[in-house]
């Protein structure tokens, strides 16, 4: 049975003071949160972030790793894209080529240059109005760190730095991962010969995890912090924040220690910085993520994953909500469409709206385009729809490099795939390098060797056409094209910030449409699902002009198709 009209619901920030939109028929509205007077956010909270993976984003000294001078020479480009904000991950010392290990707390990834070269780009991006955070792991290191081999050596006052023991847990005892029920105990605790004990890692043997009791080891993560902040960075993004507690084989994750850290830690990053920004990886359902805005005194924000999958679930069928680092259930009342309900889920939440970032996907996950079935210009066309829903939900936003141009990958399995060089130009290597080989091809940076397989998936890029950030520029309806529009708009129109009202329905079999409006200002996104041309006269209004309307002939809206309607302001 055709569902004609869902819900419609308005969405408003504490902070923010506005008119209840009108009821209509068959909808049910949340309740506007009560204020006496309207006040601008905090930074953070109409910002657009774009994520940057730093050895695969631009290099400029031709070693074939990307480079902070690198970064530095593409600011124009993102704000042209019109970025205010960066993500990167990590950029610290570490003997991964992830750098999720670090081996050094207040030195670069050498690969990435100097201390000098960082500080010049953080001037710099501030110069453009770029806010940059980094990513901060603080509940493991790397084991070739300096703090580990002390304490696996026995030495005081490292012996207690990590989470030590004398047995191997025995299976049925209900160890294991921390985000599954796998009961393998082998798969979190490593014996280690010197010390003859039983070390905790809960993402594998070469990070053991941090004992975040210890009073030494919670006052150097805050000096780590202060270090970083007084070199000008805006905040972090905090890496597997539900993991920094153990407890026992039932309490790996989530647990009230946990969220009271995190409360304790935003403590100390706002009296060094009252305006720093903490965003938490909770890959979980949102009741569960909902934690660790800890009643207003946690982090700032956490990164919304359900919102993702449900995008990308209205593109492919079957798409899979697996969590290589979390638990993400799945499920679907049906009540209501999925993009409402995962709204829906948000506002019934403990924490407030603001409080979640949508994003599609991260580093740790397939990339948009590749999950996606279809010839080349179908992906592309499936892509443009998984934006227009993404930046059509209440938010700040989180793109990952390459989104912007519907940036795939060669084949699922090793991470490296999802990580590879930005496509810039036609040029040799995509414009990424000088160098004759780039960072994926040195065999020395992996621990699992491979088969060669960037050049012949560098080549059927570059042979297909129209898959750099060059040749999207010069298209006015390309993938790139609009993603500048849909930011643009993010920043412009009133009722695509928080405190818009946000209504799914579906006019026709194949067709979605979204609708915002704030006191008057309307936004309709109208998105066709299906293989064949629909007829949206329904979704046309005198009252509302095509601001993006390059797959619309008439009131036909081609397959896969995406107008943007607005009123005049």
């Amino acid at each position: 049975m055709l569902r004609t009209s869902l819900t419609a619901l308005t969405l408003a920030l504490a902070l923010s003071a506005c008119k209840p939109a009108p009821q209509q028929t068959e909808t049910v509205a949340a309740p506007l949160a009560a204020s006496a007077a309207a006040e601008p956010g905090p930074w953070w909270q109409d910002a657009v972030f774009y994520q940057i993976w730093p050895r695969s984003f631009y290099d400029t000294s031709g070693d074939g790793h990307g480079d902070f001078n690198g970064m530095t020479a593409k600011l124009p480009y993102l704000q042209e894209l019109g970025i205010n904000a960066i993500w990167l991950t990590p950029m610290f010392e570490a003997p991964s080529y992830h750098g999720y290990d670090f081996t050094e707390f207040y030195q670069v990834e050498r690969d990435y240059g100097s201390m000098a070269e960082f500080e010049a780009f953080i001037q710099a991006a501030d110069a453009k109005g770029i806010k940059v955070i980094l990513d901060l792991v603080i509940n493991h290191i790397s084991r070739e760190h300096e703090w580990f081999q002390k304490s696996a050596e026995g030495i005081a006052p490292y012996k207690d730095y990590f989470v030590w023991r004398k047995d191997l847990p025995a299976k049925g005892e209900g160890w294991g991962h921390a985000w599954a029920d796998n009961d393998q105990p082998d798969a979190v605790w490593h014996f280690d010969e010197r010390r003859g004990e039983y070390y905790y890692a809960a993402f594998g043997a070469t990070q053991p995890d941090l004992n975040l009791e210890h009073p030494d080891v919670v006052a150097e993560m805050k000096k780590m912090a202060k270090f970083w902040l007084d070199k000008g960075v805006a905040g972090f993004r905090l890496d597997a924040v539900r993991f920094v507690m153990e407890s026992g084989p039932d309490g790996q994750a989530d647990l009230p220690a946990t969220i009271d850290y995190w409360r304790d830690f935003n403590a100390f990053v706002k009296s060094v910085n009252p305006e720093a920004y903490l965003v938490g990886e909770a890959w979980v359902d949102i009741p569960i993520a909902a934690k660790y805005w800890g009643n207003g005194e946690g982090l700032d924000q956490g990164f919304d994953f359900e919102v993702g999958y449900k995008i990308i679930g209205q593109l492919q069928q079957n798409a899979g909500n697996a969590a290589q680092f979390g638990t993400i259930s799945g499920t679907q009342s049906g009540e209501l469409h999925p993009l409402q309900e995962n709204l829906q889920r948000r506002l019934d939440s403990s924490a407030p709206l603001a409080f979640f970032t949508p994003f599609l996907t991260n580093h740790d996950q397939d990339r948009v385009a590749f999950q996606l079935s279809g010839d080349r210009a179908t992906v592309l066309q499936k892509s443009k729809l998984a934006a227009a829903m993404l930046f059509s939900s209440p938010g700040t936003k989180y793109l990952y490099y390459g989104e912007e141009i519907g940036l795939t990958q060669a084949q699922s399995g090793h991470d490296v795939y999802k990580r590879a060089p930005m496509l810039w130009n036609t040029e040799a290597q995509a414009g990424f390098t000088a160098a004759p080989l780039s960072w994926v091809e040195q065999k020395e940076q992996f621990t699992v060797q491979f088969a060669d397989w960037w050049p012949g998936f560098l080549q059927q890029q570059l042979s297909a056409g129209g898959n750099t950030v060059a040749e999207q520029q010069a298209q006015p309806d390309s993938l790139w094209r609009l993603y500048q529009f849909l930011i643009a708009q993010k920043k412009q129109r009133p009722e695509l910030k928080l405190a818009g009202s946000y209504q799914v329905t579906e006019p026709a079999a194949g067709l979605l449409q979204i609708d915002r409006e704030l006191n008057g200002s309307h936004t309709r996104f109208v998105l066709n699902l299906s293989e064949q041309p629909l007829d949206i006269s329904a979704s046309l209004e005198s009252k509302l002009n095509a601001s993006w309307g390059f797959d619309l002939n008439a009131s036909q809206l081609a397959p896969y198709g995406l107008v943007v309607l607005q009123s005049h302001n």
